[in-house]
Protein backbone atom coordinates (compact mmCIF):
# COMPACT_ATOMS: atom_id res chain seq x y z
CA UNK A 1 0.00 0.00 0.00
CA UNK A 2 1.39 3.37 -1.03
CA UNK A 3 0.81 6.93 0.16
CA UNK A 4 2.23 10.02 -1.53
CA UNK A 5 2.02 13.77 -1.24
CA UNK A 6 3.69 16.91 -2.60
CA UNK A 7 4.08 20.28 -0.90
CA UNK A 8 5.81 23.49 -1.88
CA UNK A 9 7.98 25.25 0.69
CA UNK A 10 9.09 28.87 0.61
CA UNK A 11 12.81 28.17 1.20
CA UNK A 12 15.93 27.28 -0.81
CA UNK A 13 16.44 23.58 -1.61
CA UNK A 14 19.71 23.31 0.36
CA UNK A 15 18.08 24.73 3.49
CA UNK A 16 15.07 22.41 3.20
CA UNK A 17 17.32 19.39 2.65
CA UNK A 18 19.44 20.38 5.64
CA UNK A 19 16.38 20.55 7.87
CA UNK A 20 15.01 17.25 6.53
CA UNK A 21 18.33 15.51 7.18
CA UNK A 22 18.63 16.72 10.79
CA UNK A 23 17.97 13.24 12.15
CA UNK A 24 18.49 14.22 15.80
CA UNK A 25 15.21 16.19 15.60
CA UNK A 26 13.33 13.03 14.57
CA UNK A 27 15.06 10.96 17.25
CA UNK A 28 14.07 13.42 19.99
CA UNK A 29 10.50 13.63 18.64
CA UNK A 30 10.12 9.83 18.69
CA UNK A 31 11.53 9.65 22.22
CA UNK A 32 9.06 12.36 23.39
CA UNK A 33 6.25 10.20 21.99
CA UNK A 34 7.38 7.20 24.04
CA UNK A 35 9.57 5.31 21.57
CA UNK A 36 13.04 4.03 22.34
CA UNK A 37 15.47 5.02 19.59
CA UNK A 38 19.09 3.95 19.30
CA UNK A 39 21.56 4.83 16.54
CA UNK A 40 23.63 1.88 15.40
CA UNK A 41 27.28 2.87 15.06
CA UNK A 42 28.83 6.32 15.09
CA UNK A 43 27.35 8.79 12.64
CA UNK A 44 28.45 12.39 12.88
CA UNK A 45 27.05 13.27 9.45
CA UNK A 46 24.21 11.65 7.49
CA UNK A 47 25.38 8.93 5.11
CA UNK A 48 24.16 5.82 3.32
CA UNK A 49 24.04 2.88 5.69
CA UNK A 50 23.14 4.94 8.74
CA UNK A 51 20.86 2.77 10.88
CA UNK A 52 18.52 3.19 13.83
CA UNK A 53 16.82 0.59 16.00
CA UNK A 54 13.54 1.59 17.59
CA UNK A 55 10.86 0.06 19.74
CA UNK A 56 7.40 1.49 20.40
CA UNK A 57 3.88 0.47 21.34
CA UNK A 58 1.32 0.30 18.54
CA UNK A 59 -2.22 -1.03 19.02
CA UNK A 60 -1.28 -2.26 22.48
CA UNK A 61 1.67 -4.36 21.30
CA UNK A 62 5.40 -3.72 21.59
CA UNK A 63 6.94 -3.32 18.12
CA UNK A 64 10.58 -3.30 17.08
CA UNK A 65 11.97 -1.92 13.85
CA UNK A 66 15.26 -1.20 12.17
CA UNK A 67 15.47 1.81 9.87
CA UNK A 68 18.28 2.26 7.35
CA UNK A 69 19.20 5.25 5.21
CA UNK A 70 19.53 3.48 1.83
CA UNK A 71 20.03 6.45 -0.48
CA UNK A 72 21.32 9.91 0.37
CA UNK A 73 21.87 12.38 -2.47
CA UNK A 74 22.12 15.98 -1.20
CA UNK A 75 20.24 18.18 -1.89
CA UNK A 76 17.62 16.19 -3.79
CA UNK A 77 16.87 12.76 -2.34
CA UNK A 78 16.73 10.51 0.71
CA UNK A 79 15.39 6.96 0.79
CA UNK A 80 14.79 4.96 3.98
CA UNK A 81 13.88 1.30 4.41
CA UNK A 82 12.46 -0.19 7.59
CA UNK A 83 11.96 -3.84 8.55
CA UNK A 84 9.72 -4.99 11.37
CA UNK A 85 7.14 -7.62 12.30
CA UNK A 86 6.68 -9.02 8.80
CA UNK A 87 6.55 -5.61 7.14
CA UNK A 88 8.93 -3.69 4.94
CA UNK A 89 8.24 0.01 4.76
CA UNK A 90 9.97 2.55 2.56
CA UNK A 91 10.04 6.33 2.78
CA UNK A 92 11.27 8.41 -0.14
CA UNK A 93 11.84 12.15 0.08
CA UNK A 94 12.53 13.99 -3.17
CA UNK A 95 13.22 17.71 -3.44
CA UNK A 96 13.00 19.85 -6.56
CA UNK A 97 14.06 23.50 -6.72
CA UNK A 98 11.18 25.45 -8.26
CA UNK A 99 13.12 28.72 -7.93
CA UNK A 100 16.00 29.99 -5.83
CA UNK A 101 13.68 30.39 -2.84
CA UNK A 102 10.98 27.77 -3.45
CA UNK A 103 11.26 23.97 -3.12
CA UNK A 104 8.82 21.14 -3.83
CA UNK A 105 8.95 18.21 -1.43
CA UNK A 106 7.58 14.87 -2.66
CA UNK A 107 7.01 12.23 0.02
CA UNK A 108 6.19 8.60 -0.78
CA UNK A 109 5.56 6.00 1.92
CA UNK A 110 4.97 2.35 1.05
CA UNK A 111 4.10 -0.66 3.19
CA UNK A 112 4.76 -4.20 1.95
CA UNK A 113 3.61 -7.23 3.98
CA UNK A 114 5.85 -10.31 4.21
CA UNK A 115 3.77 -12.57 6.46
CA UNK A 116 0.12 -13.54 6.72
CA UNK A 117 -0.52 -11.44 9.87
CA UNK A 118 1.14 -8.49 8.13
CA UNK A 119 -1.06 -9.03 5.07
CA UNK A 120 -4.15 -8.95 7.29
CA UNK A 121 -2.88 -5.73 8.90
CA UNK A 122 -2.31 -4.08 5.51
CA UNK A 123 -5.68 -5.35 4.24
CA UNK A 124 -7.43 -3.73 7.21
CA UNK A 125 -5.59 -0.48 6.39
CA UNK A 126 -6.86 -0.65 2.81
CA UNK A 127 -10.40 -0.43 4.14
CA UNK A 128 -9.53 2.97 5.58
CA UNK A 129 -7.22 4.07 2.74
CA UNK A 130 -9.08 7.31 1.95
CA UNK A 131 -8.98 8.44 5.56
CA UNK A 132 -5.33 7.38 5.96
CA UNK A 133 -4.36 9.13 2.70
CA UNK A 134 -5.99 12.34 3.84
CA UNK A 135 -4.24 12.16 7.21
CA UNK A 136 -0.89 11.47 5.48
CA UNK A 137 -1.31 14.49 3.18
CA UNK A 138 -2.32 16.66 6.13
CA UNK A 139 0.78 15.61 8.09
CA UNK A 140 3.07 16.34 5.12
CA UNK A 141 1.44 19.78 4.71
CA UNK A 142 1.88 20.49 8.44
CA UNK A 143 5.52 19.50 8.26
CA UNK A 144 6.07 21.74 5.21
CA UNK A 145 4.60 24.67 7.16
CA UNK A 146 6.85 23.77 10.10
CA UNK A 147 9.88 23.91 7.80
CA UNK A 148 8.82 27.34 6.58
CA UNK A 149 8.45 28.51 10.20
CA UNK A 150 11.89 27.19 11.12
CA UNK A 151 13.45 28.89 8.08
CA UNK A 152 11.79 32.21 8.92
CA UNK A 153 13.12 31.99 12.50
CA UNK A 154 16.63 31.31 11.15
CA UNK A 155 16.56 34.47 9.01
Amino acid sequence: MKFSSKEDVQAPIATVFGLLSDFEVYERSAIRRGAEVQRVGEHDVPRVGQTWEASFTLRGKERRTQVELVQYTPPTEMFFESKSDGLITTLELELVALSTNRTRISVTFEIKPLTLPARLFVQSMKLAKTNLSNRFKQRVAEYARDIEDRVSRMA
